[in-house]
């Protein structure tokens, strides 16, 4: 399974991860970003910090840790991390999953060329 072409069609993110860990595709609105991530490798996000965050994931797993509290998201969980909770995650190779932001500037978008 993966995102429909028109979401793998969208606009990247710039993060701090390269591309054949886990790839981005967003929406941005004045008021939100919502960013869509294909996880290719397992690797582990570290702990930080933001304004509040939503997300849910659609196939795989992600290990969240929120506030010192672990658990095992997997397809229909969803979460709901709080302005300034600290965070981490250990997510799973093959993961589908979407973040949706309260802060809509929190990553810049990045425009794909037809070369990539």
């Amino acid at each position: 399974m993966q995102f429909p072409e028109f979401i793998r069609s969208l606009p990247a993110v710039d993060i701090p991860f390269p591309e054949d860990l886990v790839t981005t595709n967003a929406i941005r609105s004045d008021d939100a970003l919502v960013v869509y991530f294909t996880v290719h490798k397992d690797f582990d996000l570290p702990e930080h910090s933001h304004g509040p965050q939503w997300g849910s994931i659609f196939l795989g797993s992600v290990e969240l840790t929120v506030n010192g509290k672990t658990r095992v998201c997997k397809p229909g969980d969803s979460w709901d991390i709080p302005a300034g909770a600290p965070h981490s995650a250990r997510l799973k190779a093959g993961s589908l999953l979407m973040d949706v932001f309260e802060e809509a500037d929190r990553y810049p978008l990045r425009y794909r060329t037809g070369n990539e």
